[in-house]
């Protein structure tokens, strides 16, 4: 017995015959046999093609409006379809809107869920203007930084004048003659319009995150360099897709799903689902269950392995009226203004609007993820944020915040004082366009690897094998929510640990609780610390004494190692010069990964402050959420950043004091002086 013979499904595209095929599938057990034939653009020869392969087919996609077109300039005649499929009523005709839809909404609507936050804020740049208009609108629900090379998009001249009803009328009739017009003519009335939006589009598709494009569209516009893009498109074929790989594009999103040997377009899919409905015509249920059936899934392409490029800010700002110093026209107003002009000054750049300080780009990771970013600065100098209320400072995050989401941004960290001020950032988080942290997680684990880092290297205190510190180490502020962290981190790195705070109740309940945690820590209390101050290898100090007495420098042992975690410091620059033996570790710097590139912050190139690294470290993981805020420290965070950070190829750079960076001398000077002074007589 023969087999029956395939059902006839014709593909009449616009587009060049080139991409013509002949073949045979099979798509829900059912035996196809797939024909395209391509017209170059010829209306008249589609629609004579439709009427004579509807005598044979059981349905037809028409198709190659955009490639039709001068690719990505201006839009098509979309009414053409409706000319072409006009020309039969024997079979169906479909131009795949019903599954396209579908399978659009379904490909980004998954890409945000398996990356969460892949498309938050994404600068995105739509080119052959109204085309994309249903991947556009699914991309606003995720980001408003969208930009177009149709001069009426780029515009938004439709949404505008339609907005009113009279004037959408208006300009609805007085377009009419215009629209009348042949194709020819009204390209050429339209296109140095196109060719300004173009060049004006240009600058910002070399620097954005997502391009919405078909292939020739993209040819069309010629962007060579696709490196940290994501390209969404559809019925990219295998050639297509080595071209844009070698381009180094990260991400190829195409919604047409491609069973077969040939490329096809999703009006070829639908079109052979009309095969096997009866009345030719698709319901949503019908839709569902054929994309089960067949397995179609979106494709999502990694041709260059998998990337992630994600984008963060961090927030800057003057220190003294010396950082004017980085920035013209201050500089030059620097070195000519006297003291009272710069006062001045200083008060009037505090006013001054949020500003991109520095582009930071080469930031890699040994997972393979990027991110970019941007320092932005506000004006104000420590002073000047202090002698105002909360509220000053919060419109000037704000404000950055604003810019930094402008910018692309997918979270933004606060440093220096921009941190303190206030509620430590929690008004700021609850009303920023975009999550913010302040880094104090990852800088109180950074000044403890700091400090550890410089026992070693120091080389006073015994460490065993597993870094464990043979000796003493005491906490002040340890009921505090830094104090209690470091005491956490404390109790793991050494053998005995003092824990100093006046409240008694949550000393003796922080103590149980550590013990809980790790049995094998030896933990003592006491509501002073000034007993045992001669014993003690480590100090960490994390009291919100804002200027008090906090220890009496003095009594410490030759060659401790204190770690000051409170800010303002416990102790003063005064304090630290009086004992040269003892090593005070303000914080500790962090090499970022890959080749860092950006503007001078005060620190090696590559090197940056723990809480701009912690910005850093949630961008590259892809974590996009509001993490350190307010003036309590969890451990659990402390511990996960530390963790996400040596997985991203984080390492301890620096370690630095009251004046700046230890270098090896200072260490060596240190311990010299340490050492001498342990061999002094004691005191009668």
């Amino acid at each position: 017995m023969s087999r029956p013979e395939p059902v006839l499904v014709v593909n009449v595209s616009l587009g060049e015959p080139e991409r013509d095929y002949d073949v045979r599938v099979t798509f829900l057990d059912t035996r196809v046999r797939l024909v395209r034939r391509g017209v170059g653009g010829n209306v008249t020869a589609a629609q004579e093609l439709v009427r004579l392969w509807s005598e044979s087919a059981a349905a037809i996609a028409v198709t190659g409006t955009r490639d039709a077109s001068i690719t990505g300039r201006y839009d098509a005649e979309l009414d053409d379809l409706e000319r072409i499929a006009a020309a039969t009523t024997a079979v169906p005709v479909t131009d795949g809107h019903a599954l396209g839809a579908v399978l659009e909404e379904w490909m980004i609507r998954n890409v945000q869920t398996e990356m969460p936050g892949y498309f938050t804020n994404a600068r995105t740049v739509v080119l052959g203007g109204r085309n994309h208009e249903r991947t556009t609108r699914l991309l606003r629900a995720y980001t408003q930084n969208i930009d177009f090379a149709d001069p009426l998009l780029r515009l938004d001249l439709p949404a505008r004048l339609h907005a009113n009803p009279v004037l959408g009328i208006a300009t609805d009739v007085g377009l009419w003659p215009v629209r009348r017009l042949p194709r020819r003519v009204k390209t050429q009335v339209q296109a140095p319009g196109y060719r300004l939006s173009s060049a004006l589009t240009r600058p910002a598709a070399e620097q954005c995150d997502v391009l919405v494009a078909t292939y020739d569209e993209l040819v069309a516009f010629g962007l060579d360099d696709l490196r940290g893009k994501t390209v969404i498109t559809s019925a990219i074929s295998d050639e297509r897709l080595a071209d844009l790989a070698a381009r180094d594009v990260d991400m190829v999103l195409d919604a047409t799903p491609q069973p077969f040997g040939v490329t096809v377009s999703a009006a070829v899919l639908e079109a052979m689902m009309l095969t096997v409905v009866e009345g030719g015509s698709l319901t949503d249920d019908d839709l569902l269950d054929m994309i089960l059936s067949a397995g179609l899934e979106p494709r999502v392409l990694r041709p260059n392995g998998p990337r992630r490029k994600s984008r963060f800010a961090f927030v800057i700002h003057p220190l003294s009226q010396q950082y004017f110093r980085n920035v013209e026209p201050l500089r030059t107003l620097t070195k000519l203004a006297p003291s009272p002009v710069m006062d001045v000054v200083e008060k009037v750049v505090a006013y001054a609007p949020p500003f991109t300080y520095s582009h930071v780009t080469g930031i890699t990771s040994p997972t393979g993820a990027e991110v970019e970013g941007w320092l932005v600065t506000v004006g104000g100098t420590p002073k000047e944020l202090m002698s105002h209320s909360p509220e000053f400072t919060y419109a000037r995050l704000l404000a950055a915040a604003d810019l930094a989401k402008s910018l692309g941004a997918q979270v933004m960290g606060l440093g220096a004082f921009t941190k303190v001020v206030g509620d430590a950032g929690v008004t700021v988080a609850k009303q920023a366009s975009l999550p913010v942290t302040t880094g104090n997680s990852y800088s109180a684990s950074a000044a403890l690897w700091a400090a550890h880092e410089a026992i070693d290297r120091l080389g006073l205190a015994e460490v065993d094998e597993r870094g464990r510190i043979r000796g003493n180490a005491m906490v002040v502020g340890a009921t505090g929510a830094i104090g209690s962290v470091c005491a956490r981190l404390l109790a793991l790195a050494s053998d005995e640990l003092w824990l100093v705070s006046p409240e008694t109740a949550k000393l003796l309940a922080l103590k149980e609780e550590i013990e809980a945690e790790n049995p094998r820590a030896e933990i003592h209390v006491a509501t002073t610390p000034d007993g045992h101050l001669g014993d003690m290898d480590m100090i960490v100090t994390a009291t919100s004494g804002a200027g008090k007495r906090v220890l009496d420098i003095m009594a410490v042992k030759p060659g401790c190692v204190i770690t000051d975690v409170a800010r303002p410091l416990d102790l003063s620059a005064e304090d630290v010069a009086r004992r040269p033996d003892v090593l005070v570790v303000e914080s500790g710097e962090i090499e970022l990964p890959g080749d860092a590139r950006m503007r001078s912050i005060g620190l090696p190139q590559g090197v940056v402050y723990a809480c701009l690294a912690e910005t850093v470290v949630l961008a590259l993981e892809g974590r996009f959420e509001t993490y350190t805020v307010g003036r309590d420290i969890e451990w659990e965070k402390v511990k996960e950043i530390y963790r996400l950070g040596i997985r991203h190829g984080m390492r301890l750079a620096a370690i630095s004091g009251v004046n700046g960076v230890f270098s090896e001398e200072d260490i060596a000077r240190t311990r010299e002086l340490a050492l001498a002074r342990r061999r002094e007589p004691a005191a009668v």
